[in-house]
């Protein structure tokens, strides 16, 4: 009887920023809820955020708060694999490879490159050629699902594009075709109405930050001048949209009737809102994410221990393409690939 293949499931996170609640609600909450169900890659995309963040010690730093953060919301480093994406340097290399098989024209169409440039990030090589580099993240790991937003589909199609690429020119077989798994929230409001983005800090609610800072956050929300006893439209309202992702079907009902119907003020609200972040986001869980800020080494050891697992299946991708694009296997490779391994 043949063994049934576990579902391998990969994603990736910039630390471009701090971590907030669109990136929980939108990615983080499902990527800890399929460690019981698969196999999962979860890898810190600095390589990825060279293009934005051009600071050493800012992306060190953010590196490491995303490591902590996804430790401290309830990944368990026993089921799912965390690490840094440099720590696998042959993802660089397979991207060059991709690079020599895909056409600009696939490139110029990736939404991300458009998006970023219309929003002032400077249009260097590495942000136009991105999709080569994001295909290898997924395709140097046989990755079976990729879990994303609605936004990032087209980071699929393509890394599947330029798999197809690959085996008509080489040989067919080499890579697993990945799909896509949508978010089930796939978009979050931000503090000032639209989407919460890094690329906006007004927007965006830290998953932590310290609780006088939570604080300012919240009562800063954008709202209109009606009153406490004036009918308010739920579905319009951030404050409302953010409370029915942190509180229970109760209290999201209660602070809905409040405002159809009138009685429900925008400064009660914002204490409930605070209540319930306090709820799900503090007591243990903040005391956890103090412990891991405390003793960096700990998550230093869930990084490398990871990386070097995550590695293996990487380097048996590689022998693949190797032998399918005519690179010896030298010797020194040989030495230099299974240094730490």
């Amino acid at each position: 009887m043949t063994e049934k293949k576990t579902t391998r499931y990969l994603s990736g996170v910039q630390p471009s920023g701090r971590l907030h609640l669109g990136n929980y609600f939108g990615a983080i909450a499902n990527h800890i809820r399929l460690q019981d169900a698969g196999d999962c890659y979860y890898f810190i995309a600095n390589y990825h955020a060279m293009t934005t963040v051009q600071d050493p010690k800012e992306l060190e730093r953010h590196t490491f708060g995303v490591a902590a953060d996804y430790l401290a919301l309830g990944l368990d480093p026993q089921k799912a694999l965390i690490f840094r994406q440099s720590d696998v340097p042959e993802v660089a290399e397979l991207a060059w490879i991709f690079s020599c098989v895909t056409g600009m024209g696939l490139f110029e169409r990736a939404h991300s490159y458009k998006d970023k440039v219309a929003h002032g990030i400077a249009h260097s090589v590495g942000l136009f050629t991105y999709p080569a580099l994001m295909a290898a993240d997924i395709l140097i790991y046989q990755s079976d699902k990729v879990p994303v937003g609605q936004d990032q589909v087209q980071h699929v199609e393509i890394t599947r594009d330029i798999a197809g690429y690959f085996h008509g020119a080489y040989r067919p077989g080499v890579f697993t075709l990945p799909e896509a798994v949508l978010s089930e929230t796939p978009r979050v409001i931000g503090l000032t109405g639209g989407k919460m983005s890094k690329s906006d800090e007004a927007s965006v609610l830290p998953i932590f930050c310290p609780p006088d800072e939570l604080k300012k956050k919240v009562m800063s929300i954008v709202t209109d001048s009606k009153g406490v006893d004036e009918a308010k439209d739920p579905g319009e309202n951030a404050l409302y949209l953010l409370y029915t992702l942190v509180a229970d079907e109760a209290q999201a009902a209660e602070m809905e009737q409040g405002f159809r119907k009138g009685g429900m003020g925008y400064g009660e609200a914002k204490k409930r809102l605070l209540v319930a972040l306090e709820s799900r986001f503090g007591g243990p869980v903040r005391e956890a994410r103090r412990e891991l800020e405390a003793h960096p080494e700990r998550v230093e050891e869930v990084l490398e221990a990871s990386a070097r697992r995550a590695r293996r299946t990487a380097l048996g991708t590689m022998e693949k393409v190797y032998e399918a694009v005519g690179i010896p296997r030298s010797k020194v490779k040989k030495e230099l690939s299974s240094h730490g391994i």
